[in-house]
């Protein structure tokens, strides 16, 4: 039986979005439920524990900068989330390209490089040419230092500024970047794909400025212990009681929510924090968007196929092969002593395994015969796609005592979802007359008339 049977606010869902809210609710003294379908909290963010090893479901990359609105703080400063361990990728990529790897695409971390870089690429230009040879994937010194001007540039421009730039698929706006065009295929089209889960680059050229302005700001993480490490480090700030798993809420109200098996629970303010999908359920009418779907292949292997934690991209493209690394070198949690794992992500279906196996040979050049696959995650709704035009600030409140968040109202990342919770608990507060805790900024929000349920789906 759920104990209490009465909470000021039941949040339906205990993902990223759903324990954000949760968390800024209870500190401002609101009493909360969190009811989870699943036997475990985190959707998406789960990690599989097998034989010692830790393998992540979907392989989502962090960029710990990100910021998906001016007023949305970083990943780390997230309340409930300030002792997040993050272990951080090498800075840069490494991209297999041209038939070579290759190393590249370092962020910076101080906007006034950008002055640097730029005199970098000015010097270059006027230097005397080096005799002809084999051209590395990116052109040379040269591209290498337009690239870094580039990413400063992006650095340096507030969040602001590039959602108010004009909208447009990204993959159609890459030629107007400024940068030579094998640049763009061999870097910034597969960093971007391996960013947005998106190999056709249909994604709203803002939601992709902000994910390369993260990228170029902070690099690339994943959480210390897994992805599970996030929402677990949520639930575990959350008073005893609070989540409920293995509780299906099959209908909601706006003062109720009724579940498969424990009755009705009454309360004053419902919030639906679940997938779209499983939100539309609860609220007919409410807009599903497409998705990208994600398999990530994991493999132990006996040694380290490359010296440094870097992530890999695949820039030649034969196959659906993202992007792959050394996880355990990342982070040496998700393998036992004496063990490493390569993780892999495919933007689709799962692929043959001696296709996938024969490309990681190329990409790692090494054999891949010793290699052994622990699991291959395939997951069709991993990501919902950001197509132009798209809103990052969609309205999370339906009606006066219903609520919506998810990465499917924000920008879909991690940080799009957490703070989306984070609005949907504002808006509730403010409706309830409760003032938000003075240490959580409030973000700003829709206009305070949300339109019917209909509208707000449209």
């Amino acid at each position: 039986m759920l104990e209490p049977a009465h909470a000021d606010v039941v949040i339906v869902g205990a993902g990223v979005a759903g324990l954000a809210a949760a968390q800024q609710l209870t500190r401002a003294g609101v009493s909360v439920l969190v009811l989870e379908a699943a036997a475990g909290v985190g959707g998406r963010m789960s990690t599989e524990k097998i034989d010692g090893f830790r393998l992540d479901r979907t392989g989502q990359l962090l960029t710990p900068a990100h910021r998906p609105c001016p007023s949305c703080p970083g990943l780390p400063g997230t309340d409930g989330l300030a002792g997040l361990a993050l272990r951080p990728f090498a800075p840069g990529v490494l991209v297999h390209g041209e038939g070579r790897r290759h190393r590249t695409g370092e962020p910076t971390h101080r906007p006034r490089r950008a002055r640097g870089a730029l005199s970098a690429a000015r010097a270059l230009a006027s230097a005397p040419r080096p005799a002809r040879g084999p051209r590395p994937p990116l052109g040379g010194q040269l591209d290498h230092a337009r690239l870094g001007t580039a990413l400063a540039r992006l650095a340096a421009t507030p969040a602001e500024h590039l959602l108010a730039r004009p909208e447009r698929p990204v993959g159609a706006t890459l030629p107007e970047r400024g940068m030579p065009s094998r640049t763009l295929h061999t870097f910034v089209r597969p960093l971007l794909s391996a960013l947005l889960c998106d190999p056709e680059l249909t994604t709203s050229s803002r939601a992709a400025d902000l994910a390369l302005h993260a990228y170029a700001v902070g690099g690339l993480a994943v959480p210390e212990g897994g992805a599970d490490a996030l929402p677990e480090r949520l639930a575990a700030g959350l008073p005893p009681g609070t989540v409920h798993t293995g509780v299906r809420v099959t209908s909601v109200a706006t003062n109720s929510v009724t579940t498969a098996g424990h009755g009705r629970v009454r309360c004053r303010t419902v919030v639906v924090a679940t997938d779209a999908v499983a939100a539309a359920e609860l609220l007919p009418g409410l807009r599903v968007p497409d998705f990208h779907e994600v398999t990530v292949v994991h493999h132990a292997v006996p040694e380290p196929p490359l010296a440094e934690p870097v992530l890999l991209l695949d820039a030649d493209r034969p196959g659906p092969l993202a992007h792959t690394s050394v996880i355990s070198q990342v982070d040496p949690t998700r393998a036992p002593a004496g063990r490493c794992l390569v993780s892999s992500v495919v933007l689709g279906p799962p692929p043959d395994p001696a296709s996938l196996r024969a490309r990681l040979a190329v990409l790692y050049a090494t054999s891949t015969t010793g290699w052994e696959t622990l699991a291959v995650h395939h997951t069709p709704r991993a990501v919902p796609t950001m197509p132009a035009p798209h809103d990052p600030r969609r309205p999370v409140r339906l009606l006066d005592g219903l609520y919506v968040c998810g990465d499917h109202r924000e920008t879909s990342t991690v940080q799009g979802a957490l703070h989306s919770g984070r609005r949907a608990a504002h808006a509730v507060l403010a409706d309830l007359g409760v003032p938000v805790p003075v240490s959580a900024e409030p973000p700003a929000e829709h206009p305070a008339t949300a339109p019917p349920l209909g509208e707000a789906a449209a």
